[in-house]
């Protein structure tokens, strides 16, 4: 079963995959379509890694990703994107931490399920930034 739950989550946007022995959670974006592992609860019960790649495939497909991020949005009506940056050259957010030449803060973020395209107010940027899925 894979599934977004609306109730109590937080971020990062992910997704929850599993059965009754195991919980795996996989990330995924608002600004590029790349899933990823999070982890595995508990660890010991942990699916082999052709399991897990292959959830993950199934996650990245385009249908199911749009589903995700339509749900996430309706439900958390945020994009987890606050107090990051958005790196001008290589096109990616960046947490504060890492603290590069060419960032500018993320002001606010939206995303728009008609046209399937994030929208980011970047600090000093009169216009939105819009990044299309």
């Amino acid at each position: 079963m894979i599934a977004v739950l609306t109730r109590n989550e937080h971020c990062p946007p992910h997704v929850h995959v599993g059965t009754r022995e195991w919980d795996a959670r996989f990330l995924f974006s608002f600004w590029h379509n790349g899933i990823r592992l999070w982890d595995v609860i508990p660890a010991k019960n942990e699916p082999c890694s052709r399991v897990l790649e292959e959830l993950r495939q199934i996650i990245k497909r385009r249908s199911n990703l749009r589903k995700a991020r339509e749900y996430w949005w309706r439900s958390r009506k945020t994009l987890c994107l606050e107090n990051q940056a958005w790196d001008l050259e290589s096109g990616e957010v960046v947490a504060p931490r890492h603290d590069r030449l060419g960032t500018t803060p993320i002001l606010s973020a939206l995303f728009d399920v008609q046209t399937y395209a994030t929208k980011l107010r970047l600090a000093g940027y009169p216009a939105p930034l819009e990044i299309e899925l």
